[in-house]
């Protein structure tokens, strides 16, 4: 979870009128006697509001003067008993749905019925064509080394395939046997697939014997975010009430994997119902630096393909959790705009926020994912047609590129972030400053937080949330109680908000093809994940931290681990694009990663 989620919490309202049980009142006495027998009414009499019987517990003044306290409203005395004289009669109804003699269940997979769209009415995104042509590069000969080829870009390691200067038994079985090893100093792995990556593997390396290449992801192991469904496989959450759970069905994305002939080696960790970094495994680690955790909730991804246990992962992302790991463990996270990668089959936090986006060691590697996962499928009612148009050696020069010039100056920016952006000069880069209102950003997170505890309503109301590990006043628990009580009035308020920082997203991309910003800047993580923009982040430089890096809130019982010398660790920039321009994107990213010349450092003991 962001720092800016954590302010939210402890800085503003969850509000909205709380239902205090309470005696039965004269008032509501009268209300209930004159509510009106349809039957009775002459012909023609419409309908109208406070005329149904009365329902549910008896509410007092005294309710709405304390519900007032979360909501930061103040009513009169007066208006205080007017509502409380109605409330069962006017709005108790309203809970039917939950409550009532009528009470109906939505099923897990039942999308809103409103849904977000990326793009502006009236505007167009994206690219008009399909292109991709990936680097032609000599992929040099195969290393001797297990380690050597474990940790060579999926570019490198699809080419030796191809070539069948290695066989992707080999290579999973260099993974699967990675995995093992590494995983007791990472908990990055909640299941090991490989009685299904070996039967891949076999099958890959058959196809390709007999000229049979499905392309660059044939034969390459990887590892999915366990909030992706697995037919047959557990698919748990990360969170202890699923542990058992077991998909009949694929996800979209598994899916379209196997198909390019991707070998699943693994289901990777994820912070409970993804959030932060912490399972029922335990905390999966950084490993750069293993007295951190790795960051979530993409923590088994990050971590996996870090170390060289992955050729490449699938994470997720709602409001940071692709940017985090990414920016933590060193590796390049791909977030696309919100509905290019169709999200059946795969765990809903939010609706109208969460993506699913390749976590890999290079850029262009993040690309021959993406290439693979994209376009709508029936499932995801919010997955749209989209091109994606990539060329690998199209010039980047005369390319604008956005910055905010206080946010250089300010943390969490560093002496690497500043780097990167005097480097854009020297790759043909123009950097233009600009700008965003001073508005309050991190209102929009009661979209996040409401549309969180709605997808998981049964699972909080029937107390199951507290099996999970984390019961902080910042985790999944209390979070989704609090949001019980967030008000109808202010999501729509915020949901306009919506729109009009997108209008202002807009604005900044008519003056610029992309932005550059500190990754872990809040108001960015906010904005670009409620605008849907994609983001790119990778590796730029290193720095020292004398301290653990912590996604939860502080926590005085528990100290964070302090090193003196400080440890030297990786450091990453982020790119955001325009909505579906991928390619672009990945284009600078490519020239930036070659300008670093950062990426291909190891984590020590790996």
């Amino acid at each position: 979870m962001s720092k800016s989620r954590r302010q939210f919490i402890a800085h503003s309202s969850l509000a909205v009128l709380g239902a205090a049980v309470a005696t039965r009142s004269g008032a509501q006495d009268r209300a209930a006697e004159n509510a009106q027998d349809p039957a009775q009414l002459p012909p023609g009499a419409p309908p109208a509001f406070g005329t149904g019987p009365a329902v549910g517990p008896a509410v007092t003044p005294a309710t709405f003067a304390e519900a007032e306290k979360l909501v930061q409203v103040e009513f009169t005395s007066a208006h205080r008993v007017q509502a409380a004289d109605s409330w069962r009669v006017n709005m108790a109804s309203l809970y039917e749905r939950r409550t009532g003699p009528h009470s109906v269940a939505l099923e897990p997979t039942l999308a809103p019925w409103s849904r977000y769209v990326s793009v502006l009415t009236g505007q167009s995104a994206g690219p008009q064509r399909d292109q991709f042509i990936r680097a032609k590069t000599d992929p040099g000969p195969l290393p001797a080394n297990d380690a050597d080829i474990a940790f060579a870009p999926v570019t490198q390691l699809s080419q030796w395939i191809e070539q069948r200067k290695l066989s992707s038994e080999r290579l999973t079985h260099i993974y699967l046997k990675r995995l093992e090893q590494f995983d007791l100093k990472l908990r990055c792995v909640i299941t090991l697939t490989r009685e299904l990556a070996l039967a891949q593997a076999k099958k890959a390396d058959q196809e390709i014997a007999a000229g049979k290449y499905r392309g660059p992801l044939h034969g390459i192991p990887w590892g999915g975010k366990d909030l992706l469904d697995t037919a047959g496989i557990p698919t748990t959450y990360g969170a202890e009430p699923f542990r058992n759970r077991v998909p009949k069905d694929d996800a979209a994305v598994v899916k379209r994997l196997h198909a390019a002939g991707a070998v699943l080696v693994a289901k990777l960790s994820l912070g409970a119902l993804a959030l932060n970094d912490i399972w029922f495994g335990g905390q999966t680690m950084n490993p750069w630096l293993p007295e951190e955790g790795a960051s979530g909730s993409s923590a088994g991804p990050g971590a996996a393909t870090a170390a060289g246990l992955v050729g490449f992962s699938v994470g997720s992302e709602t409001g940071g959790s692709i940017i985090s790991p990414s920016m933590r463990c060193g590796i390049t996270g791909l977030r696309p705009t919100y509905g290019r990668v169709p999200r059946t089959g795969a765990m809903t936090l939010c609706w109208s926020l969460d993506k699913l986006g390749p976590m890999t060691r290079t850029v262009e590697d993040a690309l021959l994912v993406l290439q693979a996962i994209t376009g709508p499928d029936p499932g995801d009612v919010s997955s749209v047609p989209s091109h994606l148009d990539f060329d690998a050696g199209a010039s980047i020069k005369g390319l604008r590129v956005g910055y905010f010039p206080s946010w250089r100056k300010e943390s969490p920016a560093t002496d690497v972030d500043r780097a990167a952006l005097a480097t854009l000069p020297k790759l043909g880069l123009v950097p233009v400053e600009v700008s965003l209102p001073d508005w309050p950003y991190n209102s929009l997170n009661l979209i996040l937080f409401a549309e969180g505890a709605a997808a998981f309503e049964e699972l909080t109301l029937s107390n199951g949330v507290d099996q999970l590990k984390v019961q902080t006043p910042d985790a999944w628990p209390n979070l989704f109680r609090q949001a019980r009580f967030l008000s109808a009035v202010d999501f729509v308020q915020a949901d306009r908000l919506r729109r009009k920082v997108a209008q202002e997203m807009a604005r900044i991309f008519s003056q610029v093809d992309l932005l550059l910003v500190p990754s872990l800047r809040d108001e960015m993580l906010t904005i670009s994940n409620q605008t849907g923009h994609p983001s790119l982040t990778l590796r730029a430089g290193f720095v020292e931290v004398s301290e653990a890096r912590t996604d939860w809130a502080p926590d005085p019982k528990n100290p964070l681990p302090k090193f003196s010398p400080p440890r030297r660790v990786p450091h990453g920039v982020t790119l955001i694009g325009r909505l579906f321009e991928e390619g672009t994107l990945c284009r600078v990213g490519i020239a930036l990663e070659r300008a670093f010349a950062v990426a291909a450092e190891r984590p020590p003991g790996f």
